[in-house]
């Protein structure tokens, strides 16, 4: 017991619990701003069960889930399937009612493919040829253009990121790599097409915007409010100070302050050295998980530490990205920070398979070296 203590890396552990941690101060300050909710208590029951699933991601070797990577990928591909055929919530068609809580099946969909990915990758025999490229972004386009449908651009923006850097990370030729990102590019008139009326009208938003006078109408006004409220209390934020920098209410309003502009609420409360914090945090999670894929030497370890560490970075800066409008407003959620059960579980198990993956980084059956007689007469 007190050896699979020691090997767990904890480092990963404690900057998910910091981060969980700002969260958490983040949606205390939407209910002083906003009113009372019962999302903070809801927070911390999903804190309850996602942090022991991680614990529990850890005690079994990683490497037996690699058979049943395809297995698991294609019944999470199914569960997309579900919600288009329900009536929409919000119209949007991404949850599957389950009595006492709604799942979003895309968060552990993004997870199964990675594994996925991995799984096919680590074989360089099927990778290093041009055919080889099909599969990887066959399985790639398929929950992609699901996702999509739902609608959910945010989630549907990680899967190519992630897997050029899985490519890049199983040592694809240079040819292949630039064929991958061509291949990308032209999706992006199919992806295009796929996205409905006001996906586009977002993306349309981060190339148009005006800062200062009065608030826009329409896709503008979230990136407006966002970057207002970011703005209100400068360096230290709110937290160091006795009193609020307005008195109007429309200048703190803010729609999804609690999940997609979290970061808009943590920046307004402790300034920019609370988003220092925070982003060095993910950062560390970061180098720590590229640290991880680089120690590891079994194939489908590595190649499943570079894309949770890819999901991670490419999720994160979308996320804050989009709330000062450097992209556009997808509805994505920064993770272990936003709230939402489905993410923040999602996201844990992510991050436990991780913390697996570091606690193994060899081979678990060697065989013996090869020997030569004349080095064997020498020993």
């Amino acid at each position: 017991m007190q050896d699979a203590l020691r090997r767990i890396p904890w480092p990963i552990f404690f900057c998910c619990a910091g981060i969980t941690v700002i969260g958490l101060c983040g949606l205390h300050r939407a209910d002083m701003l906003y009113g009372t909710s019962r999302l903070f208590e809801r927070q911390l029951i999903w804190i309850a069960i996602a942090w022991p699933a991680m614990f529990a991601v850890t005690l079994l070797p990683y490497r037996l889930l690699r058979p049943w990577s395809i297995w698991i990928y294609a019944g999470c591909v199914a569960l997309l399937v579900v919600p288009l055929l329900m009536p929409p919530i919000n119209g949007s068609r991404r949850w599957i009612p389950l009595g006492l809580f709604v799942l979003q099946p895309s968060e552990p969909a993004r997870l199964a493919f990675i594994m996925a990915i991995a799984h096919y990758l680590m074989h360089s025999a099927k990778r290093r040829t041009w055919a080889g490229l099909i599969p990887p972004f066959v399985l790639t386009l398929l929950p992609l253009l699901l996702i999509l449908r739902e609608p959910d651009l945010g989630t549907a923006l990680l899967f190519l990121p992630v897997l050029f850097a899985m490519l890049f990370a199983a040592g694809e030729k240079k040819t292949h790599l630039v064929v991958a990102i061509l291949a990308g590019v032209a999706c992006l008139p199919l992806i295009w097409q796929q996205m409905n009326a006001e996906q586009r009208s977002r993306v349309v938003t981060v190339f148009i915007q005006q800062d200062g006078g009065t608030t826009p109408a329409g896709d503008g006004f979230h990136l407006h409010q966002s970057k207002q409220v970011i703005a209100l209390n400068g360096i230290y934020g709110s937290v160091s100070q006795q009193e609020m920098v307005s008195d109007d209410p429309a200048a703190w309003r803010l729609p999804a302050a609690r999940t997609d502009f979290i970061f808009s609420l943590i920046a307004e409360r402790y300034g920019l050295i609370g988003c220092t914090i925070l982003l060095l945090l993910y950062s560390v999670l970061v180098l720590y998980g590229l640290r991880t894929a680089h120690r590891t030497k079994e194939p489908f370890g590595r190649l499943v530490a570079v894309g949770i560490v890819a999901m991670l970075a490419v999720q994160v800066i979308i996320n804050t990205g989009m709330t000062v409008g450097l992209t556009p407003i997808t509805g994505i959620t920064l993770p272990l920070c936003s709230y939402g059960g489905s993410s923040l579980l999602s996201t844990s198990l992510a991050m436990g398979l991780l913390m697996n993956i570091a606690m193994r980084p060899g081979y678990e059956v060697a065989g013996i070296p090869f020997a030569t007689r004349t080095t064997r007469i020498a020993a």
